[in-house]
Parts: C-alpha cells; sequence; structure tokens
C-alpha cells in the first residue's frame, strides 16, 4: 500500500492502520489478506496441505498424508537452515506427489518491521534474536532469500517456478518433478 494516497492512517506501535477497504487492519495484515487470497485462487479445486511456521516453529507433516495436489507452507521456508531445505522440499513432495503444486509464502525483510539480522554462519544461514514469552532472548534461523536464490534451490525438485513479492511476503510457485 503506498501512504502517499491515504491520508487518514495513524501510527500504532510502529505498524500503519488504515481505515479503508481492510476494516482497520495494518499494512502487514492487509499484506498477508492478500497474499492468501491470491494463494487460494491458485489451490481453487485442489486437495491441499497447508503447513504454517509459528514463532519460528516448523510444522510436522502429517503421517499419511499423500496425493495432495497442492502444499501451501507459509512461514516455514525462512526458517529452514540451508542444509535443511532439500529434505523439507522431500517431505512435502512425498506429501503430495509428482506435478504437485507447492506454494511458499514467506516475510520479506522490511527496515523498521522485520527483527535485525543478528549473525550469519559459514553456510551462509542467518540468524535473528527474538524474545519468548518468558523473556529468554534466544536466536533462531531467518533467512531474506532473493527471487534467484530460491530459484536456484527449489530447481532440484521442481519446474515452472515463480516468485511474486508484495510489500511485506514473498509467495514461490513452483511443481514437483
Amino acid at each position: 500500500m503506498n501512504h502517499n494516497e491515504h491520508d487518514d492512517y495513524e501510527d500504532y506501535d510502529g505498524e500503519d492502520y488504515e481505515d479503508d477497504e481492510d476494516d482497520g487492519l495494518s499494512d502487514r495484515d492487509a499484506d498477508l489478506k492478500d497474499v492468501r487470497e491470491q494463494v487460494a485462487q491458485l489451490t481453487d479445486g485442489l486437495e491441499t496441505l497447508t503447513l504454517t511456521g509459528d514463532d519460528g516453529v516448523l510444522p510436522a507433516i502429517p503421517d499419511g498424508v499423500a496425493g495432495c495436489g497442492a502444499v501451501v507452507a507459509e512461514f516455514c521456508w525462512s526458517r529452514l537452515k540451508r542444509d535443511e531445505q532439500d529434505a523439507f522440499l522431500a517431505k512435502l513432495k512425498k506429501a503430495s506427489g509428482k506435478d504437485a503444486l507447492l506454494v511458499l509464502v514467506d516475510e520479506i525483510y522490511v527496515e523498521g518491521t522485520s527483527n535485525t539480522v543478528a549473525r550469519t554462519d559459514l553456510q551462509g544461514n542467518t540468524y535473528e534474536i527474538v524474545t519468548t514469552e518468558d523473556g529468554q532472548r534466544v536466536e533462531r534461523p531467518m533467512s531474506y532469500p532473493t527471487d534467484s536464490a530460491l530459484r536456484k534451490r527449489l530447481a532440484n525438485a521442481a519446474k515452472e517456478i515463480r516468485v511474486a513479492r508484495w510489500e511485506y511476503f514473498w509467495v514461490a510457485t513452483c511443481k514437483f518433478k
């Protein structure tokens, strides 16, 4: 959203809120709503397995899932270390099968909104520092891949790779080989 076109927002905890068509959603939440609407259109009519990573914890793929027409993985990819990505893709392919649609949704680094990258290890994994609900500061993997890095990483397992970006999120779509 472009704030130059809207004058009716107020700053609230670092988030911009507008009183237009998104019923008071923050720009980030409105962006996510739009992304999810687009993903729903892509997966319409397909049996879809949806996985969402919460608070940096990757979800387990349910046992016995096979033959889904699509897999949507939200907020998972950026929490994986590079040496975990191929195994993650293999598990998703096993749950769905050849030619199934894979949709990855994750965050874009946004200055002032995203947590700061604390360090990068020798393998190129980046980490952020977050505070848990009980007040502990912990380090967790968090990457912000470029379009070319996503395409390159997905190319071993997938074809027809496309990447789209919104203000706060990126979406990669592809089909398993």
